[in-house]
């Protein structure tokens, strides 16, 4: 049976503890893990480590950490620490984010984003080893240095997340799994497809890469209001977040509905983005209704053959309670 996850809010929430809570909450409906990215709001190492003092079993993860915004020493040495204080129940997440992120918040740029996360991940691989890292890549060189405490106890998996069949196939080859976000079904299977032969490829057997999905939820009794708030993030990362999310629809059979939202988006009229995504589409990229409903679309995920895990996530513009709603309808404990 596909285990679920929680993807705890990407949107600001009031505070840290508002996030620590989420996680107790999904702690005692039997969520496997709680997973946090790292975008333009709080950092996910501090609310990471908040979330691990204060829970017993759930697993926490970054869902994804830049590879641009720290250096692949620090993030083997922050893996190491959350592995610590989390006593063995972290997984590393990593990806090279966009450029709209990297270029226009981190100041960085936006070079190489396949081979600087294949680096990455080697880099990082090397640092929780414990043994002196030297490395001659074409992004990195180190030499000289080791972990200065000792590795983890319990290895840390490396997740990789990826839109593209190239940075699925990488996912496949490198990676111990692979985060996918913003697919239909038949998309995300052609992407499995590519996992598959970056497995091979790695001469590795794709059964060992776990496949996460990370699902955008919103199940409440008044189920309009719902699917309007799932339409709603849709709409802005389709307009709003640099051409991935649009490249990766139009992959998927829907060019012309993702070129519409994002120049509704560019020209300022987020109202008519929004309106330009059919029912259809809603239902093939999320679980969004009444609580009856969105469990009927959830479970379409979670029969994918290949996908491990189903995150449930939650609309950016959901309230607090909306978002706790939809984590007890959805979850684990209430199947």
């Amino acid at each position: 049976m596909t285990k679920r996850t929680l993807h705890l809010p990407v949107a600001a929430q009031p505070s840290v503890e508002s996030l620590v809570d989420l996680a107790r909450l999904g702690e005692r409906h039997g969520y496997e893990r709680a997973w946090l990215p790292e975008t333009w709001g709080r950092d996910a190492v501090t609310v990471l480590t908040s979330i691990a003092r204060e829970t017993d079993e759930i697993g926490i993860g970054t869902s994804i950490v830049p590879v641009y915004s720290r250096s692949p020493a620090l993030l083997g040495q922050t893996a190491a620490t959350l592995q610590e204080v989390s006593d063995g129940r972290f997984r590393l997440g990593l990806g090279p984010s966009g450029p709209a992120v990297i270029e226009g918040w981190h100041g960085a740029d936006f070079d190489r984003p396949l081979r600087r996360t294949r680096e990455t991940i080697e880099v990082v691989r090397a640092v929780l080893s414990g043994e002196t890292v030297t490395y001659d890549g074409d992004c990195f060189t180190l030499a000289g240095f080791r972990l200065r405490c000792g590795p983890p106890d319990t290895p840390v998996p490396i997740d990789v997340a990826g839109m593209g069949p190239k940075s699925v196939e990488l996912a496949g080859r490198f990676a111990d799994g692979w985060h996918a976000t913003v697919f239909t079904p038949d998309g995300l299977g052609d992407r499995l497809k590519d996992l598959a032969r970056g497995a091979d490829l790695g001469g590795r057997d794709p059964e060992d890469v776990r496949v996460t999905f990370s699902l955008t939820a919103c199940a409440l009794e008044d189920g309009e209001r719902a699917r309007e708030l799932a339409r709603q993030h849709l709409a802005f990362y389709v307009g709003a977040m640099g051409t991935y999310y649009r490249e990766s629809l139009a992959r998927q059979g829907y060019e012309e509905e993702a070129n519409e939202i994002a120049a509704a988006w560019a020209g300022g009229d987020r109202e008519a983005a929004t309106n330009l995504i059919p029912d259809e589409l809603l239902d093939e990229l999320g679980a969004a209704g009444t609580p009856d409903r969105a469990r009927e679309e959830l479970a379409k995920f979670e029969a994918i053959d290949g996908v491990d895990r189903v995150a449930i996530g939650f609309p950016r513009g959901a309230e607090p309670s909306e978002i706790e709603a939809t984590l007890e309808a959805l979850a684990p404990d209430r199947r």
